[in-house]
């Protein structure tokens, strides 16, 4: 039966006492992690958030019978004296393992179901399992270290953003729908039957209507909802730290984001380098294939379309001669490949949209070897191993066909390779920023153009001549931050001329009386003295996991949902009542 805790006060948390309190009294609060029944001996260990102390239970008969009543789990309050272990029974693991607790009195403050799983280590457990008790999930100290950086990186943002004078401003959770690209939760109105609210995918309006209010430098750690496909860093509603600046550049944004950076990475023990390495959307194209190339190791792709533009061999030669490319991967120290991982490799290229994947290889001894070595020629292969730069014992894969294409597909290859050869430790980082992003992408489906980021992002001074005559050669100024393969930030200098802006929606197929509808307060207020500005978005879930070594957003909410959006724990999304139902006008039911 439980106990009250009456008058006790916890004096310290469970993970705080060291050699240096031998002789103090104290009061600890918390769960019994594990217990061991000695007979004439019993050990609790009650944990807390902050860790686990040992409390030993020993001489009072009615004690050591009390004690013998708690399991894992049960919540426990115990008042006692600290002592030092003995050498032989210090345990090097725990924080407090020179001391245990004596207990001079023990009260159960509440009993526990057995849990579904174990919470006193890291035993495997299905997501759905750890998803539909959460609640006892997050009592394991993974969890706990998890959501204890979150909180620390959220302070360290906080921190920083106020030393250089910005203010933290609420916007709207209910506002107007505007779809641009994923799909918005919508809201019924009571009040206004047949109307509905939507929840924002982003602040994205009201930051720049911030800056035309004289903000100056807004930031808000907020949350957004976007009705999409989940992904492993991907959830319907995520936490966003929003950033946006009056009369910035990108220059001036970079030079705010990067210390800020310099911060979070503090709160793991990394210390960043600044500034960050910066690369043009087009070079990340080419020799990664991914406009959020992962940097801790190389293996760019390297061109070598020259070497086979007049070669015997008829499929490198047609792409060539064609208008496409040729391109390859160096594998360090690759020629110890066997065949059944080439062809492995050439499957997995396959998959990867790749036609056909070439291997050549230079052995210890000189010689070299390929799959294409009859129908090239020796003189050829060893010249594309020279192009590349390929040493002794490495190995080089080459594809060929459509630029973009064939890097893609390299590229998602080389991630292949980066996870074979070990290159991509999670406590390794490498942040560089993806800049000179094209503004627009053409919707082949819908024959129009769309916008790359979203259609206040303004284009380069020196392309502006270009919006009319080629606007697939308009480049924007945008700018992400990318963090060992992933985007962790996006943002770039916003459109502040109203004339402008119109002439944007235009080109995106955008009528005056579509945007006139979407968007008519926003375009109102561009013509009352709009300053230059521009901002930036962090994605706080994907930064954290990065930083504390997850693959998946999940592993760092409190709450998430199942890749099919949906919350195990609460039984959310749910039906409702036909009664609310009717309140909203969904129904005449």
């Amino acid at each position: 039966m439980a106990e009250p805790l009456g008058s006790w006060r916890r004096t310290h948390t469970c993970g705080v006492l060291r050699d240096s309190d031998v002789g103090t009294e104290a009061i600890l609060l918390g769960w019994a992690h594990r217990v061991r029944d000695l007979g004439s001996l019993v050990f609790v260990d009650l944990r807390d958030r902050d860790g686990i102390t040992q409390v030993i239970v020993r001489d009072d008969e009615a004690r050591l019978e009390r004690a013998k009543q708690i399991r894992s789990e049960f919540v426990v309050g115990v008042r006692g004296v600290v002592q030092r272990r003995s050498a032989e029974t210090r345990n090097p693991k725990l924080a407090t393992g020179d001391i245990e607790l004596v207990a001079a009195e023990i009260r159960i403050l509440n009993e526990a179901k057995t849990p579904p799983f174990s919470i006193t280590d890291e035993t495997a457990v299905s997501e759905d399992i750890r998803l539909r008790y959460r609640y006892l999930d997050l009592r394991r100290p993974a969890m706990h270290a998890n959501l204890r950086l979150r909180h620390r990186v959220a302070q360290a943002i906080r921190r920083h953003f106020d030393s250089q004078g910005f203010w933290e401003i609420e916007t709207p959770v209910l506002t107007k729908s505007t779809p641009e690209g994923a799909r918005d939760y919508l809201v019924p109105s009571r009040v206004h039957p047949g109307e509905f609210y939507a929840l924002p995918q982003s602040p994205q309006i009201f930051k720049q209507l911030l800056m035309i209010s004289g903000m100056d430098r807004y930031f808000q750690i907020v949350r957004c909802f976007r009705d999409e496909d989940l992904r492993a860093d991907r959830q319907p509603e995520f936490t966003q730290v929003d950033v946006e600046m009056a009369f910035a550049s990108r220059e001036l944004v970079f030079g705010i984001v990067e210390p800020l950076m310099r911060e979070v990475f503090k709160e793991v023990g990394v210390d960043l380098a600044v500034p960050f390495q910066r690369v043009p959307y087009a070079d990340a194209i080419a020799r990664y294939g991914s406009d959020k190339p992962d940097l801790r190791f190389g293996m760019a792709i390297e061109d070598v379309t020259g070497v086979f533009r007049e070669s015997s061999f008829e499929l490198f030669r047609s792409a060539a001669a064609s208008g496409g490319v040729v391109r390859g991967l160096v594998v360090s120290r690759g020629a110890r490949y066997s065949r059944r991982e080439l062809d492995e490799l050439a499957e997995q290229a396959k998959q990867n949209g790749l036609q056909a994947l070439v291997s050549a290889r230079l052995n210890a001894d000189g010689t070299v070897q390929s799959s294409a070595l009859k129908t090239a020629g020796e003189m050829t292969i060893r010249a594309a191993l020279e192009k590349v730069g390929a040493g002794a014992g490495d190995l080089l894969l080459m594809a060929a066909g459509g630029a973009d294409a064939t890097s893609k597909g390299l590229g998602a290859l080389r991630l292949v390779l980066g996870k074979k050869e070990g290159l991509m430790a999670r406590d390794n980082f490498a942040i560089e920023w993806i800049v000179d992003f094209p503004l627009f992408e053409w919707n082949e489906d819908d024959k129009r153009w769309d916008s790359v980021q979203h259609p206040f992002t303004a284009p380069l001074d020196e392309d502006l001549d270009r919006l009319d005559r080629e606007p697939g050669k308009v480049h924007g100024k945008i700018y992400d931050l990318v963090l060992n393969g992933w985007e962790i930030a996006g943002g770039s200098i916003r459109i502040h001329d109203a004339s402008l802006q119109k002439r944007i929606f235009r080109l995106l197929n955008i009528s005056d009386e579509e945007a006139k509808l979407r968007f008519g307060f926003f375009l109102e207020a561009l013509e009352y003295g709009t300053p230059p500005h521009g901002g930036i978005a962090f994605g706080l879930d994907r930064m954290v996991a990065l930083l504390a070594g997850e693959t998946s957003i999940r592993e760092v909410i409190a709450f998430p949902k199942t890749a099919a959006a949906v919350d195990l724990m609460a039984g959310a999304p749910s039906e409702v009542s036909p009664r609310q139902l009717r309140e909203l006008h969904l129904t005449d039911r």
